[in-house]
């Protein structure tokens, strides 16, 4: 694959993110939540101004400027990738697509879109103190409302951890001497 049309999947991740959360921005109401599959999956309109997940570590700014920063790391890496497997310059455009998606909320809305709302098993840690420390305990009874940008930046990780982790070492092309050949 040429190394410019792998920025093709990164271009079809910002659409499919970009035109789902138009759909849902101009079809709902902030906070309106509908059932699709019972309880377990709802679609549930909010607006994230903090990080993935709605993890709030400092300010909308913030999160945009290191967005920027990380896109343009990742196309550059990409772009530098040309000889790489497909699955690892596949993975980086994911995760480029969705980070791009993402930042183009902070840019022109101020958050990002989020609205599909999952179910998951409960997760209950009672408060505790570890030496010094005391930590305050977590209850987690839905998945934070993600979107389609998190889905491939997501999936990008998941595929590039794989490959990292399971991909042999492919053994470096050995170069023919002019004795070898004769």
């Amino acid at each position: 694959m040429k190394p410019l049309k792998i920025f093709g999947v990164t271009v079809v991740a910002i659409i499919l993110d970009q035109i789902s959360k138009v759909f849902i921005h101009n079809s709902m109401q902030l906070y309106q939540s509908f059932p699709v599959w019972g309880n377990f999956f709802r679609i549930t309109y909010i607006e994230n101004s903090g990080m993935a997940f709605g993890i709030k570590l400092g300010q909308n700014a913030f999160f945009t400027v290191f967005a920027v920063i990380a896109s343009l790391a990742i196309m550059a890496y990409l772009y530098k990738m040309k000889g790489e497997r497909f699955i690892a310059r596949f993975s980086m455009a994911l995760i480029l697509g969705g980070a791009i998606g993402n930042l183009w909320d902070r840019i022109t809305r101020g958050s990002v879109v989020d609205f599909l709302d999952f179910e998951f098993f409960d997760v209950n840690i009672p408060a505790f103190k570890l030496l010094f420390l005391n930590f305050p305990g977590y209850t987690l009874d839905r998945w934070p409302v993600f979107n389609v940008a998190d889905i491939a930046i997501t999936v990008g990780m998941l595929l590039l951890v794989a490959f990292v982790m399971f991909e042999k070492e492919q053994p470096a092309p050995q170069k023919m001497d002019a004795e070898m050949i004769h």
